[in-house]
Parts: structure tokens; C-alpha cells; sequence
């Protein structure tokens, strides 16, 4: 089952959690961080469940969560860091259908998020494929299986976690340290500069010439990113 889920949470921290623990999953994601701009991509990407922070700025997550339930059916599930039975019952009351109280584990919310998804049913509808595509890169996180136009590509587990960042999020520029964090728990000894190894090393697995990368490029000052969207 693969879901597009938009994450509405202003603490900037909590959402790129948030966004990685969906990606590792098999999800896409998109954040915002406030309620304003959540209707609006709700609006715009259709997602197929709302991550919804209560106390977000501009339009607060029971604002959020009252204009999606007076025009749309989208599965919500909320986050507040304040545990009083009144907010969650409120909250409820709106049409959310399930809460988490913060602080949690990323585990947790993952399983949360994947009741609420079999629940709804919305998800299995519409997406089936669970697998990650973008500049002729096919990314499988459920089986753990990359192919670069149609050949198995054999990577690392560091490498497939780059590769399933920069996959899920074409175009993006990723700092080194962004990506590092993606390596944690595969390559604890790792370094900045050992993104880089890892870089060199993904380049001699998808690129015609390593050389001259088509692919997996440099953005100078700044970190890497996959160019191109073509499945």
C-alpha cells in the first residue's frame, strides 16, 4: 500500500521525521507547515491522509480539520502536544479519525498511519504500486530492490537509503548532511564526507559515464539531487 500523505506540522524537526519515516515506508509525503497551506495542497495533491498537527499557525488543526470534514471525506489523523480529554475529544468530535499525543515514536505513528490507511481504504483504491520512480530509477522499499532502466542495480544499505530520498523527491537538493541522516543506524561511522564515497559509488551503479552524470548531480556549495522525472 502506498499513500501520498501530506504533513501539516510547523516544527520544522517533527515534519522532516516525519517525511523520512513515510518515505522509508514506501510513501510520498508533502509538508507544510501551516494550516492555511495545508488546504491548499489538500486542494492541489488530493492526498490520501493528513498528518495534522493542532497547533499550527495561521488556521489551527481543528480549523484544518473542520473545513476538510465539511468538504471532503481525506482520513486525518491528529498530533497534539496537549493531552487534555477536551482537545481530543474535540478533535474527534470534528471527524479526525484517530490522534497521537507527542511526544511518540515514529514506529508508532508509522502503524498508526497504516490502520488509518486500511481503514479508509483509500489508499489500496487508488495506489497500488507501492514502488518509488523518477529518472528511469525504481525504487522497491518494501523488497528492498532497486533497478535503473529495467537492471537490477545492487546497492548498500546506505546506498538504497540515499537512493530512496533523492527517488522520492526528484529535483530536491539535498545537503550531505541531510542525506547522512538517512545512513544512520547503517553506517554510524559515518561522515559528511562519506555521502560523498557513497555518491561515487551510486554514480558507477546508474550512470552511463560516472564522469559526466546525467542522473545523480552535484549542485555546487550545496549537496545532490536527482534530475529528471521520467518513469
Amino acid at each position: 500500500m502506498c499513500a501520498h500523505v501530506l504533513v501539516a506540522e510547523d516544527d520544522a524537526m517533527q515534519a522532516e521525521l516525519i517525511r523520512r519515516s513515510l518515505l522509508a515506508e514506501g510513501h510520498t509525503a508533502t509538508v507544510v507547515h501551516d494550516g492555511s497551506a495545508a488546504l491548499d495542497a489538500v486542494r492541489r495533491d488530493r492526498p490520501d491522509l493528513v498528518v495534522l498537527d493542532l497547533m499550527l499557525p495561521v488556521i489551527d488543526g481543528f480549523g484544518v480539520c473542520r473545513v476538510l470534514r465539511r468538504d471532503d471525506d481525506i482520513p486525518v489523523l491528529m498530533l497534539t502536544a496537549r493531552a487534555a480529554e477536551d482537545d481530543v475529544l474535540l478533535g474527534l468530535e470534528l471527524g479526525a479519525d484517530d490522534y497521537m499525543t507527542k511526544p511518540y515514536s515514529p514506529r508508532e505513528l508509522m502503524a498508526r498511519i497504516r490502520t488509518v490507511l486500511r481503514r479508509s481504504g483509500s489508499a489500496a483504491g487508488r495506489r497500488e504500486d507501492p514502488v518509488l520512480r523518477a529518472a528511469g530509477i525504481a525504487v522497491d522499499p518494501a523488497r528492498h530492490e532497486v533497478r535503473c532502466d529495467g537492471e537490477p542495480v545492487d546497492c548498500t544499505p546506505a546506498e538504497f537509503q540515499i537512493l530512496l530520498a533523492l527517488v522520492g523527491e526528484p529535483e530536491r537538493v539535498f545537503s550531505r548532511r541531510q542525506l547522512l541522516q538517512y545512513t544512520r543506524g547503517y553506517d554510524r561511522a559515518s561522515t559528511e564526507r562519506a555521502v560523498d564515497v557513497h555518491i561515487m559509488n551510486l554514480r558507477r551503479k546508474i550512470e552511463a559515464d560516472p564522469r559526466r552524470p546525467a542522473r545523480l548531480l552535484t549542485v555546487f556549495g550545496v549537496g545532490y539531487k536527482l534530475s529528471g522525472t521520467r518513469p
